[in-house]
């Protein structure tokens, strides 16, 4: 059946797509030209930031006002640097740190980065106040536990990307931090009163209204006191009357992404979730990684159709795609002024590392990484010591398979390194760290989000709080390994 022609391009306006491989393909191309607002740039689409230039300016030949997103973190969460690791240490590193102009300036460098190879939004900084320290999607991409740290490092973040012309999105609303679920693969629920979402989870989201963020992020959570059984995303008293009204925020609500479990499981299908989102307030639709033709247009088919049957307001499209409008048109891309010193990230890795006992180690000690998987937020980005020492022994790890003495029989007279992220989560690594620690010198670098387990007998635990490219250079300066 034939749709209508005014009201595809009108939901066209509101969604924000993505395709495969280094180069926009031409069905890419032909949708932005016919009112796409924009697309999402992955790590499969970044080969290096020349490729990116080419590639944006691509889409905005075919498009001067087209919307370019990416999730550029810093930290663990990067896609310009997905290759090598970022050399800017992430938020919980900054939190640590706690020097709200050092944040604005890692910030800053961000944006100039984007800007420089043409991206217009980044779906940045993460705001949630990582309350849980099992959270397995949130961790060392957020401020830390304490609210008030949180809300002063968003704002500084905030108007750090925004002073290099890039638009800040700040995620994930109404708080992610206190879920110990991921929301790309089932709905995360936060059943707390309504009074401890404002006290803990909120402050940060008005810090960045205050700081002037032109975008925020809807999260797949459910809070059942405010969003009944529904996801945030789908919930009109979350983004209308708490986020809007309450708040007071005016600027474009961008959605997460909408193929996640936690909103595509609940609506039917990720096409289905577009209306649903729209209805509760939601402005620019972001539909996922995996994008094709055919998906784009069933979400603005189905966006369509829940007009003509009365499910959903013209008048409500209109609204977002104006306001998706708008961030287009502030989000115009400029040529940065100066850079920021190539150290600026690395120094402030260094400064963020915390050491409990003595960290240098005599002598070229084994380095044991233990083996990990990546979220699916950071997918698969280099991390650990590996490209920051030479002349070292450095071997990859299996903490539920491997024993102590083997690693003992495997060092020698060597002391031992164990390199890992979150090894209070890791099957039997808590075990055989300090197995270790009782036969063999030991220090341990905790590279994911910290935890209060600390192991007896190391010689030293280090914390870096991130696992970029930033975070493993400093662990090895501060070993005095570099």
């Amino acid at each position: 059946m034939a749709i209508d022609p005014t009201l595809r391009r009108l939901a066209l306006r509101t969604l924000l797509a993505a395709y495969p491989g280094s180069t926009p393909p031409p069905w890419a191309l032909d949708l932005v030209g016919e009112g796409l607002a924009g697309y999402t740039l992955f790590g499969f689409n970044i080969v290096d930031r020349d490729q990116v230039a080419a590639s944006t300016a691509a889409l905005r030949a075919a498009n001067p006002r087209v919307i370019v997103a990416i999730d550029e973190e810093g930290g663990d969460v990067t896609r310009l640097a997905h290759r090598t690791g970022s050399p800017y240490p992430g938020n919980a590193a900054l939190g640590a740190l706690d020097d709200v102009e050092v944040t604005r300036a890692v910030y800053r460098a961000i944006g100039a980065d984007l800007a420089a190879v043409g991206v217009t939004v980044d779906l940045a900084p993460t705001v949630d106040v990582n309350t849980a320290d099992d959270n397995p999607i949130i961790g060392t991409r957020s401020f830390g536990a304490d609210t008030a740290r949180v809300a002063a490092h968003t704002r500084a973040a905030v108007e750090g990307l925004q002073e290099a012309r890039v638009a800040a999105c700040a995620k994930h609303f109404p708080g992610h931090g206190a879920t110990v679920a991921d929301s790309h693969l089932e709905l995360p629920t936060v059943d707390v009163p309504l009074a401890v979402l404002r006290e803990r989870d909120l402050p940060p989201f008005a810090a960045a209204v205050a700081g002037g963020t032109k975008a925020m992020m809807t999260a797949h959570i459910r809070v059942p006191e405010l969003t009944g059984d529904a996801p945030a995303t789908f919930s009109r008293a979350a983004l209308h009357d708490l986020l809007r009204g309450e708040l007071g925020f005016d600027g474009t609500l961008i959605t997460d992404a909408l193929e996640m479990k936690g909103a595509a499981m609940v609506a039917g299908g990720t096409a289905q979730a577009a209306p649903l989102a729209l209805a509760a307030g939601a402005d620019l639709l972001c539909i996922g990684a995996d994008i094709d033709a055919e998906l784009v247009e069933e979400t603005a088919a189905e966006i369509v159709a829940a007009i003509q049957e009365g499910r959903l307001d013209v008048a409500r499209v209109e609204e977002a795609a104006e306001r998706t409008a708008a961030l287009a048109a502030w989000a115009v891309p400029t040529v940065p002024a100066g850079s920021a010193p190539e150290s600026l990230g690395y120094d402030a890795a260094r400064r963020a590392v915390r050491v409990e006992g003595d960290p240098l180690v005599d002598g070229a000690p084994l380095v044991v990484e233990l083996a990990t998987t990546s979220t699916i937020a950071e997918g698969r980005v280099p991390w650990g010591l590996r490209d920051h020492v030479d002349g070292v022994e450095q071997i990859r790890a299996v903490a539920a398979t491997t024993g102590a003495d083997e690693l003992v029989a495997r060092a020698g007279g060597r002391p031992i390194v164990v390199v890992a992220r979150h090894a209070h989560r890791l099957a039997n690594a808590t075990r055989l760290i300090e197995d270790l620690a009782a036969r063999h010198p030991v220090t341990v670098v905790e590279m994911g989000w910290p935890s209060s387990w600390r192991p007896a007998g190391v010689r030293a635990f280090v914390t870096t709080y991130g696992a970029s490219h930033a975070n493993g250079r400093a662990a090895a300066a501060v070993l005095g390994l570099r």
